[in-house]
């Protein structure tokens, strides 16, 4: 077949393909990070939230219908969708919408995965898909979408899961899977306690990624059949996709980047340790994820800041950052910066001292603070004076440490009771 003729099949498919953006999850493994907020809401990079990554990738793959389906604490991810991704074209069937647990079929929130899809088949058929994209709504990567709705179409396919190969003492957190030569899926377990490795190696396995197309009519018929078994807890790891290896044609679609370098970026930032390590990242002289590419942009809700600032050149007291990123609206005052990102509207006092740590938006860093390997979260205050990072027996006793000595400060853990009623 003539390249013409494949682009335009994958562009034809494109038009049809409806995706569907999971963001309910609570996130725990997140820690304080999501007690007041979904986790594909969590700021990351700088200036994104973590579900401008599976959006952006939509848009710039072409796919202009999406629904995002959210229910635990959705407030700030709903407003940041609301203001940040206006930019499609309802007269064109282009659009965005938000689609919360409403209780539609029964008076029950969404039981699982699945159950959050087959909540909204009334409205799903409305726009009468041929295929439906299922993308999870919290993870960090670029992917063009294109290729794998054309090898699914093309292999004929029931449904098609997008799989990565993650070191083989990670992969429990996965759904694991082994294919044949055709990428045939055989095999499938979700988070197993003791992964099987890829055939040809010790160390690697085979995991999904959380990123599934089904034929649009082949997808309902599994999630009725799903909603009547009262023993299923309604997911598609565990109980939608086992089922069907080996009765129905499951295919596995190795990743494949999107932008300008077809990056094969892809992380999982579900626990403290891993989040704080793929900001760091960010920070590198040629990080993995780019996201600094035009042909590939990462959009999100931007308000208008001005210029980061340094003040103050005195010897000991000189505003400075290095090997960081600083974000718009940032004043650093006569306190020095390393290795450390700021998001935006950061406030470093004199006399400070951060480094390798992730300062999330419109915190205060007051004056001498040593920090330390240290997450922030938005709107903390940090005393004056303050050492954090440095002595986790003392940071234990008011904060978060995770298993690698990431500590994690929230205003909750300062007596800063923001989201409450005083």
């Amino acid at each position: 077949m003539a390249l013409i003729d494949v682009q335009r099949n994958i562009s034809r498919d494109i038009k049809y393909t409806l995706a569907l953006v999971l963001a309910g999850g609570r996130g725990t493994r997140l820690k304080g990070l999501t007690k007041w907020r979904v986790k594909p809401a969590v700021p990351f990079g700088g200036t994104f939230r973590i579900i401008d990554f599976p959006l952006s990738n939509c848009i710039n793959s072409g796919i202009r219908k999406i629904g995002v389906l959210t229910q635990y604490k959705s407030q700030s991810l709903i407003r940041h969708i609301v203001h940040g991704w206006g930019l499609l074209h309802a007269e064109l069937g282009e659009f965005i919408d938000i689609m919360p647990a409403q209780q539609r079929i029964a008076e029950q929130w969404y039981r699982g995965t699945a159950d959050a899809v087959y909540q909204n088949i009334d409205i799903i058929r409305r726009y009468h898909p041929e295929y439906v994209l299922i993308l999870a709504g919290d993870h960090i990567y670029k992917m063009d979408y294109g290729p794998m709705i054309g090898f699914h179409r093309s292999t004929r396919a029931d449904l098609t899961i997008g799989c990565f190969e993650v070191p083989l003492d990670e992969a429990s957190r996965f759904g694991v899977m082994a294919v044949d030569e055709t990428h045939r899926i055989i095999r499938f377990e979700e988070k197993p306690e003791q992964p099987t490795p890829m055939p040809g190696t010790e160390n690697r396995a085979l995991a999904s990624m959380g990123i599934y197309i089904f034929n649009t009519g082949f997808l309902f018929d599994q999630l009725i059949k799903d909603a009547d078994d009262q023993t299923s807890e309604h997911d598609f790891g565990k109980n939608i996709i086992p089922p069907l290896i080996e009765t129905c044609k499951v295919m596995a679609f190795p990743f494949q980047g999107g932008g300008s370098n077809g990056s094969m970026y892809w992380r999982d930032v579900g626990t403290v340790d891993s989040y704080w390590q793929a900001n760091m990242e960010l920070i590198g002289l040629m990080p993995e994820l780019n996201l600094y590419d035009g042909d590939w942009p990462i959009r999100t809700a931007l308000r208008q800041y001005p210029s980061a600032k340094f003040v103050l050149n005195d010897e000991g007291r000189r505003g400075m950052a290095v090997d960081s990123m600083v974000s718009p609206g940032c004043i650093v005052s006569g306190a020095y910066v390393e290795d450390t990102l700021l998001f935006t509207n950061v406030r470093i006092e004199e006399y400070a001292r951060i480094h390798r740590s992730v300062i999330l938006p419109n915190v205060v860093v007051g004056p001498r603070c040593q920090i330390h390997r240290t997450v922030i979260d938005k709107e903390c205050v940090i005393p004056e004076g303050s050492i954090i990072g440095l002595d986790h027996k003392q940071d234990r006793e008011r904060f978060y440490v995770s298993p690698e000595g990431v500590v994690l400060v929230t205003p909750d853990m300062l007596g800063q009771l923001i989201h409450r009623v005083r």
